[in-house]
């Protein structure tokens, strides 16, 4: 099939044995089933089930083509028709967001950046860093506040809605690491999984609302775009360095080389609505004993008692694996982006479930900036208002306080000079931000 793994890699499976398993969790989900009841529940685990029959095979048949790909130009004059088909898949390749020649300098400026200040430079993992735990280098500034990327930014925060009046679709600059990863090293450390909290999606109240048409039996009526519900989930309520502390819409890549499949590039999950309400729900049913049943949802039994939310661990990503979630069909349906070109850019919904390919079988580095589409609320606001004080000084802006570096000494830091549009591009870091 186009686009799908040709080998799954030894990713770990998730098991009630090796899982996280705390007496408060059964009544997480008793609270849940108190407050929607059991008919809701297993009517809204029938129909996801019955929807990812016909989805996975979609995907399947159609792999890398699920994912749209269209040019910078195009995005901008979408027609509510193409709006509405990008929504609903939730991932989409933007092309020439910057000009090549632009992207092919700010790569070599990062690799300048990183090299001169490779002593005091680290990243993740430890044996091969090539995450690094850099926020302020020129690249990343002029990246994230360039005109193009700020207009894109805009636009795709344009796609939620809020009746509040309390929010704004005005890009603010959430740092975040860059990426330079070498050739030939293997990565297993991130399989299959889902951002913006863990835990929190089941627990934290304003979180678990966002949800509440898959609670009450009708997942097909589930908005992933409803930022009045949204903006208030605290994702980050438990904690821990994978949970980003703002609202990001659209998480995103911001390609500074070239770099295709098994190039140690992205893979996606591409459909945004059933793929998270089946993550919901999976925890209150438990499989047949007959193994040959276990596709059949009908055969699925509704269980509260269970401490075990199937690749939860509070401090965490959501994880996910084909024994812990396979009616998804993981390895069918995680299929690799497009190929990437420098100024490229990539984006998928805060729902959606990917992965890093552990191969990277080209020849040449693959390094991409991430940047994400992370719109004006109020949460987003206290938290760009505080990272800016954390720029100026240098620091490690707060959700990566434990990379404890400080630019500012950096050989090549230029602080705000490297802000690009102006005052558009200084409001995106907090400057003059009302909170």
């Amino acid at each position: 099939m186009p686009g799908a793994l040709k080998q799954w890699p030894t990713w770990p499976e998730f098991t009630k044995g090796n899982g996280e398993n705390e007496k408060a969790f059964a009544q997480y989900k008793k609270d849940i089933a108190d407050q929607y009841g059991e008919h809701a529940l297993r009517q809204s685990w029938l129909k996801v089930c019955t929807k990812l029959e016909s989805l996975t095979d979609e995907i399947g048949e159609k792999g890398t083509s699920m994912i749209p790909t269209l040019s910078y130009d195009e995005i901008r004059d979408l027609s509510p028709e193409k709006r509405a088909q990008l929504q609903g898949v939730g991932c989409f390749v933007v092309r020439g967001v910057v000009d090549r020649p632009t992207a092919d300098e700010w790569f070599q400026e990062a690799k300048a950046y990183v090299a001169d200040n490779k002593s005091s430079i680290t990243g993740w993992p430890e044996e091969t860093p090539f995450v690094l735990k850099v926020y302020w280098s020129p690249t990343q500034l002029a990246a994230r506040t360039h005109p193009n990327h700020l207009a894109l930014q805009r636009e795709l925060n344009s796609w939620w809605h809020d009746g509040s009046n309390s929010t704004s679709p005005d890009p603010l600059s959430y740092a975040d690491a860059i990426r330079i990863r070498p050739p030939k090293v293997p990565f297993f450390g991130l399989g299959p999984h889902i951002d913006a909290g863990s835990l929190a999606r089941w627990v934290d109240p304003a979180y678990r609302n966002v949800y509440r048409k898959i609670w009450e039996g009708k997942p097909e009526e589930h908005d992933p775009y409803d930022l009045e519900l949204r903006k208030d989930a605290n994702q980050a309520i438990f904690g821990g360095s994978a949970h980003s502390s703002v609202f990001r819409a659209y998480q995103g890549w911001t390609a500074l080389t070239e770099a295709g499949p098994r190039e140690g590039s992205l893979l996606l999950y591409p459909d945004v609505q059933t793929v998270v309400a089946y993550l919901l729900l999976r925890p209150f049913f438990q499989p047949p004993e007959d193994e040959s049943d276990v596709m059949d949802a009908t055969k699925w039994t509704f269980d509260v008692s269970s401490t075990w939310f199937p690749g939860t661990w509070r401090h965490d990503s959501q994880m996910l694996s084909p024994s812990s979630h396979p009616h998804l069909r993981l390895q069918s349906c995680m299929v690799n982006i497009p190929t990437m070109y420098p100024g490229d850019t990539v984006w998928w919904h805060c729902d959606m479930c990917h992965a890093v390919e552990v191969e990277h079988d080209g020849e040449n580095d693959a390094s991409v900036v991430y940047i994400a589409a992370t719109p004006t609320t109020p949460t987003n606001a206290r938290y760009i208002k505080a990272q800016l004080d954390d720029f100026l000084a240098g620091r490690a802006p707060e959700d990566f306080k434990s990379s404890g570096s400080n630019e500012s000494a950096y050989k090549g830091f230029l602080g705000e000079k490297s802000i690009l549009s102006g005052e558009e591009g200084r409001r995106a870091m907090g400057f003059g931000l009302a909170v």
